[in-house]
This record gives C-alpha cells, structure tokens and sequence, in this order.
C-alpha cells in the first residue's frame, strides 16, 4: 500500500477524546467517553458514559489527564483502542 491509501485508510477509523479513570494496568489505561443525548420518549437531555480500555505503549498518561484514542486493531481481550495524544494533563 502506498502511503496515500495508508492516510486514507487511517482517516476512517473512529476517534474519540475522554478522560483517563484508571491508569493502574501496564500499558493500558481505562478512557471515560461521555455523550449527550435526548431521551426518545421524554425527550429530555440524558447524560450517558462509556468505558473504553485503550493501549498507552509509554505509560505517559495520568489519571485526569484528556486523551485522545483511536480505534485500532485488537490488542487483546477487552483493548480495541490507542492512546494518539495526551490533550490536556490533569491539574
């Protein structure tokens, strides 16, 4: 593949920003993703998070910290994601 297919290969995956809740695994850290939705029947704004288990190769981000991950191929059991940047570090 040339490196034009690669880029555009790698424009289609999925890429999500959240912030780190547990950074007590080797390698990996848990990213919380919230999203805002409207309930279907009440209509009502509903708050809603999900856990993503993301692959950090150096060990660089902290609890707090906003990352940015992206999908990726699987790295094991449960780890689907990668860490691309550290956004913004916690406080």
């Amino acid at each position: 593949m040339s490196d034009e297919q690669t880029a555009k290969v790698r424009a289609r995956r999925k890429v999500r920003t959240g912030v780190v809740v547990s950074d007590k695994m080797d390698k990996t850290v848990l990213v919380r993703i919230d999203r805002v939705t409207r309930h279907s029947a009440y209509d009502k704004t509903v708050k809603r998070a999900s856990k993503l288990a993301a692959h950090d190769a150096d060990n660089e981000a902290r609890v707090g910290d906003t990352v940015r991950v992206m999908e990726t191929r699987p790295q094991s059991k449960t780890k689907r994601w990668r860490v691309v940047e550290i956004v913004e570090r916690a406080k």
